[in-house]
């Protein structure tokens, strides 16, 4: 079957048995007790779900930031900036029909969506530099994937996003060196998976979030290349969108059964010790956990509600399962922690660094 006959990626359906239902905004302390249960029948219904066929992660860049962000000013470290290193996860299906399936989850264009604000950098001076490990292309190329395979992209958050090199335009796009027709993106057939709120919000940004979004990237994109998620949604096998607001009104997290388990993907956290602070050997972290009795640590880089966040995270940490390695519950940064050495105190004490399972399968030739 050639691509322009392979038919169109179905859209994602609620997650069973939570019925579809996406969690409030804001919460109070009353939720934590019912984050368990919650948290055993997603881990039910996606095991149940099956397994997806492949998955493989893509290291993408290493990049420097705000250890006040990133970790919320919590170290004892002198070092104002930590180390992150950002990874694309590459995950594979086959719908009920046979027809392989395949999501992209962070594919960031990294040469057009900055990790940080113009206007945080032109006031600070960042001791390391950036390291590009792979673009998302010559990833796919090195899969043996052909761009017309892959079915939907989806991100923990639109923040800093440019989709048009991935997704295309339905204008001209002059500052991507295509000043007299619509782009066509890298991905031609691939929709964005996104949760309604983070979509509407670009509408109406709120003063504290301008500066971290990119809305005008996303005005010529077609509207049929975009899928809006109320809830929790199935993807396919084993593999689900969870919404987990707090962070951003509508940040997503990815769930996965896998061979190795269940693992849960979020740009809530920095480190594996973001969801287990109290297992960290960071100077610091360990003992502002015990004292002020906090179980997760959430990055600080402006979040809408740091008590949803808070609670999403423990939701994401008792989703997952624990490390066979480490007592670190299998939660995957976005943007993992890195050991640098202009960053002294601030090396991870686990690194997951990848999720992998089966064989992700491409019709190209290696």
């Amino acid at each position: 079957m050639s691509h322009a006959e392979r038919p169109t990626a179905p859209d994602p359906t609620p997650l069973a048995p939570s019925g579809g239902r996406a969690r409030p905004g804001v919460l109070t302390g009353g939720e934590v007790s019912a984050i368990p249960t919650e948290a055993a029948e997603i881990r039910a219904a996606l095991q149940a779900s099956g397994r997806p066929e492949g998955v493989a992660t893509a290291p993408l860049l290493t990049h420097p930031y705000p250890t006040a962000l990133g970790l919320a000013g919590v170290p004892r470290s002198p070092a104002t900036w930590l180390s992150l290193t950002s990874r694309m996860l590459v995950v594979q299906w086959r719908d009920p029909d046979g027809t392989r399936r395949t999501l992209l989850w962070e594919p960031r264009d990294h040469e057009r969506s900055p990790h940080l604000p113009d206007a945080y950098l032109a006031a600070r001076r960042m001791p390391m530099r950036r390291v590009v490990h792979g673009t998302v292309p010559g990833h796919l190329r090195a899969l043996g994937l052909a761009p017309a395979e892959v079915d939907y992209v989806a991100f923990s958050t639109l923040r800093g996003l440019d989709p048009r090199r991935l997704l295309g335009t339905t204008a001209p796009a002059s500052d991507l060196g295509s000043p007299h027709r619509a782009l066509e993106g890298w991905l031609p057939r691939a929709r964005l998976l996104v949760a309604r709120a983070e979509w509407e919000a670009l509408e109406h940004l709120h003063p504290l979030q301008r500066p971290w979004y990119q809305p005008g990237a996303f005005a010529e994109l077609a509207a049929e290349r975009v899928v809006e998620l109320e809830s929790d949604a199935q993807v396919g096998p084993g593999v689900a969108l969870l919404a987990t607001p707090g962070r951003t009104c509508g940040h997503l997290s990815l769930a996965l059964h896998t061979d190795g388990g269940v693992w849960v993907c979020s740009g809530n956290g920095v480190a594996a010790e973001s969801w287990a602070p109290r297992a960290s050997r960071i100077a610091g972290l360990r003992a502002w956990a015990v004292a002020w009795g906090r179980e997760v640590l959430p990055c600080a880089d402006d979040p809408v509600s740091v008590a949803a966040q808070y609670d999403a995270m423990l939701l994401e940490r008792q989703v997952a399962d624990t490390s066979r390695l480490a007592p670190f519950p299998q939660c995957l940064p976005t943007s993992e922690l890195t050991a640098h050495r202009l960053a002294p105190g601030l090396s991870p004490t686990h690194a997951h660094r990848a999720v992998t399972h089966g064989v992700v399968r491409g019709s190209s030739p290696v």
